[in-house]
């Protein structure tokens, strides 16, 4: 893993201008070590290192992302990610459930509906372009990426209320009010006041003069870890806690910072999203050595046209039906619904699955995996392009009507990657 990273980190600058993204190496390295290829990482002896390494870059993305969501995202041009994240979240939720009755069959109904919630959260950064080039309307790229940065988070309670409808795992012997008290509303409560509590306290040691810059990004480090970690111990959500906690902090240093010449919260995480990103490229590293690598030895014709069909029309059809009466062109409404990779979120979710031993858990990672890896592969080729392509369309059409896309918005700061140079 070591190697992979830094072979990457010395060839980065090199690779930046090309669609060959981070998450594509990392997974390609990781067939090349799994079971298939060198046979160096192994799900089966080294379940403990790979979900705990996994867990962390989700919970540290949670944290990060949740405070750099502002309610001006949401109020300026906020129609768009408020439309894809309640109408369009459900009904994307709700088609890959359905989709998946035909196509994958030998699951249950609450398994279908597992794998329908864990392929619904989108990760901007395996399409970075798409939300980044400046050749894209502010109103899309911020409608896409804070879309991305709350998907994860809000796709949670689907996520954990059926897996607890499955017999046999740990969330089913609580049962679901078991699981909704502990994993929902007690996870959210400690997140919430760790995260306030953290918020408050460092505005004030940062007024008196206490904390130095570099040690109040360790401060955020420990903040995000002392949310995540009691919850997991009174057996809720640790995932829950730290998204949580990620917008209490957020929102509780903004109000106790009385100057406003730069946002209190804007390098306060660096450190964190720094090593968030780091660990999420380490975790397509693991995705593509214990989940997509075995996959790939057992396709299926329903496994690759479940997959295919999970990045079109599951996620394509809720986004024009989400988006109906906006205002929006044909092509803004075909480039938001195309850009909603699928990735850490899932393979999370995946992982998580895989270890709560869920009776059809062999398909249902196989088809998490397949659709995953499509995903890394078509998102990341295609972003440079079609970025290119729809903006040149939008410069176009703007010279000869006036276009909704073209209205102004505060754009949120994107879900970039560390190891991607941000200028391609």
């Amino acid at each position: 893993m070591a190697a992979i990273t830094g072979g990457y980190a010395l060839c980065s600058r090199r690779l930046a201008p090309t669609p060959i993204t981070s998450a594509m190496v990392f997974t390609g390295f990781g067939i090349l070590v799994g079971p298939v290829g060198l046979d160096l990482l192994d799900l089966t002896h080294d379940a403990h290192i790979v979900l705990a390494l996994v867990e962390a870059a989700l919970a540290l993305v949670l944290f990060t992302d949740a405070m750099t969501v502002r309610r001006r995202d949401l109020r300026s041009g906020g129609y768009v990610p408020a439309r894809l994240l309640s109408v369009g979240l459900v009904l994307t939720v709700g088609a890959g459930w359905l989709l998946a009755w035909p196509l994958l069959p030998g699951l249950t109904m609450w398994e279908l509906a597992l794998v329908g919630a864990i392929l619904t959260p989108t990760d901007a950064a395996l399409g970075k372009t798409a939300i980044t080039s400046a050749s894209v309307p502010a109103l899309v790229r911020n409608g896409l990426n804070v879309e991305s940065g709350l998907n994860d988070g809000m796709v949670l309670p689907f996520f954990v209320l059926f897996l607890a409808a499955l017999p046999g795992t740990s969330a089913s012997q609580e049962g679901v009010a078991g699981v909704f008290w502990r994993a929902l509303l007690l996870s959210i409560a400690v997140g919430l006041a760790v995260g306030w509590c953290g918020g408050w306290l460092l505005a004030w040691s940062r007024a008196a003069g206490w904390v130095s810059p570099g040690w109040s990004q360790v401060f955020v480090l420990a903040l995000a870890v002392g949310a995540y970690l009691p919850a997991v111990a009174w057996d809720g959500s640790g995932f829950m806690a730290a998204w949580a906690a990620g917008f209490a902090f957020a929102l509780a240093l903004r109000l106790n910072t009385p100057s406003p010449q730069r946002p209190p919260v804007q390098g306060a995480a660096d450190f964190v999203e720094k090593l968030g990103e780091l660990l999420g490229a380490a975790s397509f590293l693991v995705f593509g050595a214990v989940l997509l690598g075995p996959a790939l030895q057992h396709l299926s014709w329903r496994i690759v046209v479940y997959a295919v069909l999970s990045l079109t029309v599951v996620r394509m059809l809720p986004v024009a039906l989400s988006l109906a009466g906006s205002g929006l062109r044909p092509p803004t409404v075909a480039y938001i619904g195309w850009f909603g990779p699928r990735g850490l979120a899932s393979i999370v979710f995946g992982l998580l699955a895989v270890e709560e031993h869920v009776p059809g858990v062999q398909l249902l990672g196989r088809v998490v995996a397949v659709t995953v890896g499509l995903s890394v592969l078509l998102h990341g080729l295609s972003a440079l392009p079609l970025s290119y392509r729809y903006g040149a369309w939008h410069r176009a059409a703007s010279g000869t009507a006036q276009l909704r896309e073209g209205e102004s918005t505060a754009a949120a700061p994107h879900k970039r990657s560390v190891l991607d140079d941000p200028s391609p």
